[in-house]
């Protein structure tokens, strides 16, 4: 399965406070950890939403939104895509990972959706949609 890996964002992260030296090469060896394990796919961080833009939809209407947002807690700084088998490889894994804040940090685990979890008469479709996806990404 994959799941996707939130780091979430805090008020130094919203503000552009980048991590330290330290920080950066201790997620450097947790990353490397992960590549060796096969278990990364991908992984970012992501700027501040003082340089984001949300699109709100509302029926056929689209009203273009600039950061940055409130509820800092509900933000993500970073971001990591991997490929585990189970939900709880992905939590023992996350207990391995240097804390990705000064203070407080969270992390949240989200499995993505394969196209096997779409009604059977779909799954074909989803899937080529996906390797379409994935060949345009490469």
């Amino acid at each position: 399965m994959r799941v996707m890996v939130f780091v979430k964002a805090n008020e130094d992260s919203e503000k552009g406070v980048m991590p330290t030296r330290e920080l950066i090469e201790e997620m450097g060896k947790f990353n490397d950890e992960l590549i060796n394990a096969g278990i990364m796919l991908v992984g970012e961080g992501l700027k501040p939403t003082s340089a984001a833009k949300r699109v709100r939809f509302s029926g056929a209407k689209r009203t273009v939104v600039d950061g940055p947002f409130a509820e800092t807690k509900e933000l993500v700084a970073g971001y990591w895509i991997w490929k585990v088998k189970s939900i709880e490889e992905a939590v023992e894994w996350v207990r391995k990972c240097p804390n990705p804040m000064q203070g407080e940090a969270e992390i949240e685990i989200r499995p993505i959706y394969e196209a096997e979890d779409f009604e059977a008469d779909l799954v074909d479709e989803v899937k080529a949609q996906q390797e379409r996806a994935r060949a345009n990404a490469e």
